[in-house]
């Protein structure tokens, strides 16, 4: 039996322990006086509706890590935390944002201390096929004189990780409950605080549900930056014994304590609510509507009144308010400005990295075994699981866009646009929100080079994730930009051999990657190599658009068929 208390290995996709660091030498004898003492027997439904509005203005708010975030003025409690350094790692946000929320809440917290792999013995529960099984639980001591809370969240810190999110959501035990559950579908279930599951190794959480029905999420990095975009087909959706996507905290009690004069519970045990008991308590994501049995979830259908529509496009129209609209040319604005925030996020993460001097640094003779899970350096300052969520922002878009333009073609009543050319007022979107959007780096001479959404996505596969390389080939650089980039033949050619893993938007976490530069330039090449693909996917949506536009209505023979559009 494989149990899992501890984090031994690092990994860029947050399978793993992220850096928790409190400056603990530094840190006053006020800080031992940050005592989590529990008064509250449950989470009641105000301090459920509290826990949404925390989550949604640190969401809101122009911070950029995790650390920022809470000593920001969106946190009404920051002036009550002791001298403190937040570092956490995606799979962590979620526990340590919620248990400090109860912490100054005096709420009682409790979370899983130990995993075992479905698989059997000698599996990896970060990768488990079949998902993980709780064998072990911890909570906060309920105690007059409380604990120390920072001690808590450090311990939080060294236990969990995404291992915790991959369990079957069908999981109903009351000894060894699960810390989540599975959430309806609805306006009303997927709110801000909600925990979104990428099954690659990734953990966000919900900040907030457009009207729209679009739903936007941030995250932690291993570098400690944090990121803002929308719930997109990324979060891969599988059966339930993996766990994806959305999972929220379960309701638990403190049973059987006794209360001090100072108003403390003393003692007791905590009690996870049953799944029957919670009131938005689903399957759906799994079952599918109508709903059919969760381990047949690859071929649930999804019908919304009376249409028949794949899984992301019901969840769009189960989320707004209202019918399911589509607007196009604010959705246009509204997916550059979810870009601009991914490229203000890849921005800091590089700065770090060279701000380290990685880039001064030998390269290892071998990749890591797998790039999206790794540790050390690589895990730290590697950019591949970032970069391949930003392209999968980019396809989407390209996606979506293709998509409006067939609808407008056929007149489709789900989409409103009362303008005489879709295409060019597209196209004057996508030119507003880019010029809007300012991206710059400092090259290794000290120069800024401005950048924008434009040229990014003509550099798009160009873009290194590799720390060890110049900040220019961090950013695509080619031609004279490039010139002062100091990297030798070593790391170009490296450079070079990496092209066609720059060119694979899909995340495979779970193929062998650890080549040398020979065999990665001989290749074969293809999903499942683990030496990527030979041509990433068209994600030019100025130069569809303005082909588009330049034909004006055109033959429609040259549009795809528009019968399946959602």
């Amino acid at each position: 039996m494989r149990l899992f208390c501890r984090k031994a290995v690092v990994s860029a996709a947050c399978f793993c322990m992220a850096v928790f660091w409190l400056a603990a030498t530094a840190l006053p004898a006020a800080a031992q006086d940050a005592r989590w003492r529990i008064t509250q027997e449950r989470w009641s439904d105000a301090d459920e509706k509290a826990w949404q509005d925390f989550v949604a203005a640190l969401g809101g708010a122009d911070c950029w890590t995790f650390d920022e975030c809470i000593k920001s003025a969106a946190n009404p409690y920051r002036h009550t935390d002791p001298k403190t350094r937040f570092y956490v790692d995606c799979a962590d946000m979620p526990y340590v944002l919620r248990a400090y929320f109860a912490w100054k809440n005096g709420l009682p917290f409790a979370w899983q201390s130990a995993m075992k792999s479905s698989d059997g013995p000698g599996a990896d529960i970060r990768y488990s096929e079949e998902g993980n099984v709780i064998v072990g639980r911890d909570s906060v001591p309920r105690a007059a004189s409380g604990v120390n809370a920072i001690s808590v969240l450090h311990t939080l810190v060294n236990v969990v990780s995404t291992a915790m999110f991959r369990r079957d959501a069908t999981w109903d035990e009351p000894g060894m409950f699960a810390d989540t559950y599975s959430p309806r579908l609805d306006r009303e279930a997927i709110v801000p605080g909600t925990i979104a599951y990428d099954v690659n190794g990734h953990a966000s959480l919900v900040w907030k549900v457009e009207s729209g029905g679009r739903v936007l999420i941030f995250s932690s990095h291993p570098d400690h930056s944090l990121s803002r975009t929308f719930l997109g087909r990324e979060f891969l959706r599988t059966g339930p014994q993996l766990g994806s996507i959305f999972q929220k905290f379960r309701p638990i009690e403190v049973v059987g304590a006794t209360r001090a004069p100072n108003g403390a519970l003393v003692g007791g045990r905590i009690v996870g609510a049953r799944n029957a008991d919670i009131p938005d308590f689903s399957l759906e994501q799994y079952q599918g509507s109508p709903p059919g049995s969760p381990y047949g979830w690859r071929t649930a259908s999804w019908v919304w009144n009376g249409e028949n529509m794949d899984f992301y496009t019901y969840l769009r129209a189960r989320l707004s308010a209202g019918e399911l609209e589509y607007h196009p040319v604010a959705e246009m604005k509204s997916m550059m400005q979810s870009i601009c925030f991914d490229l203000r996020s890849r921005k800091q993460a590089v700065e770090i990295s060279v701000g380290r001097g990685i880039q001064n640094m030998s390269p290892p003779d071998r990749l890591p075994r797998n790039i999206y899970g790794t540790d050390g350096v690589w895990e730290l300052y590697s950019t591949p699981s970032r970069d391949a969520r930003m392209k999968t922002a980019f396809k989407e878009m390209y996606d979506l866009v293709v998509e409006f333009i067939k609808m407008d073609m056929v007149d489709a009543p789900r989409l409103h646009y009362e303008g005489d050319n879709l295409a060019r007022d597209l196209l004057a979107a996508y030119e507003e929100q880019n010029a809007a959007c300012s991206i710059s780096y400092r090259n290794s001479d000290g120069r800024t080079v401005e950048l924008s959404i434009d040229r990014i996505a003509h550099r798009l596969y160009d873009l290194s994730f590799d720390p060890y390389q110049c900040v220019e080939r961090r950013w695509g650089a080619q031609g004279e930009e490039l010139a002062s980039c100091r990297d030798g033949a070593q790391k170009t050619r490296w450079y070079e051999a990496q092209r066609y893993l720059r060119n694979q938007i899909d995340r495979t976490y779970d193929v062998d990657m650890g080549y040398s530069i020979a065999e990665l330039e001989s290749g074969p090449w293809g999903l499942r190599t683990g030496r990527g693909v030979e041509q990433g996917p068209d994600i030019d949506v100025k130069a569809y658009l303005t082909g588009v536009a330049q034909r004006g209505a055109g033959p429609r023979a040259d549009i795809a068929n528009p019968a399946g559009t959602p």
